[in-house]
């Protein structure tokens, strides 16, 4: 038995041996048996990436030129058309200008007599001694003028009661807030007292901006 048991320790003892022959491989001088290398896909990305950025950076270049170009021609545009322009809108105002006149006047006649209505009321209540020379419409009202046959103190009665008559009748009460004299003078020539009348508008518009 003893001698069975040195046999078995003996050939463990063998077994935990190296082996004779000594290995003289150099690693590193072996050839690579890698099909493809991590340095390729390495190397390939970063020229993907470079030319993303190359063809990036030609693209805005390209627009930016064509930006450049467009400014060109619209500033070229707009220096050609200035002058037109210009003249366009200084035309533009002055029509605004004539319009907002227009404008007024057919606001101020919708709410005023009318020249025909007004000559019809200022010839029914004409006293026979007073002539008119001239009724002109005002923005604030209608300003008459005439002349009264006789003289002296008589000639200027009539005109104070023709004023009063006015005042009086409807048709001028409901148009005018005010008539009134404003002024009075004898014609040396002809012996004539000539007059003037105001008859002021009860709502007067606003006088047209210049």
């Amino acid at each position: 038995m003893p001698s069975l048991l040195k046999r078995k320790t003996e050939k463990r003892q063998l077994s935990l041996v190296p082996a004779w022959h000594p290995n003289f491989r150099n690693f590193e001088r072996l050839p690579d048996t890698k099909a493809v290398r991590t340095s390729f896909f390495v190397n390939g990305i970063a020229v993907v990436i470079a030319v993303s950025l190359l063809l990036a950076f030609a693209y805005q270049e390209y627009e930016l030129h064509v930006l450049k170009r467009q400014q060109v021609e619209w500033d070229t545009r707009i220096e050609r058309d200035q002058k037109a322009s210009a003249a366009a809108v200084a035309e533009f105002k002055k029509f605004q200008e004539e319009e907002k006149k227009i404008l007024e006047l057919d606001a101020f006649l919708a709410k005023k007599l009318v020249a025909s209505d007004l000559f019809l009321e200022l010839g029914r209540s004409l006293p026979n001694r007073i002539a008119l020379q001239s009724v002109m419409y005002r923005h604030d009202g209608v300003n008459i003028r005439g002349v009264v046959r006789g003289a002296g103190d008589r000639a200027s009665g009539e005109v104070a009661t023709y004023v009063q008559k006015l005042k009086s009748d409807p048709a001028f009460a409901s148009a005018f807030d005010t008539i009134s004299q404003s002024a009075l003078t004898r014609d040396a020539q002809s012996g004539r007292l000539s007059f003037e009348l105001f008859m002021k508008y009860k709502t007067a518009p606003a006088p047209a901006k210049k």
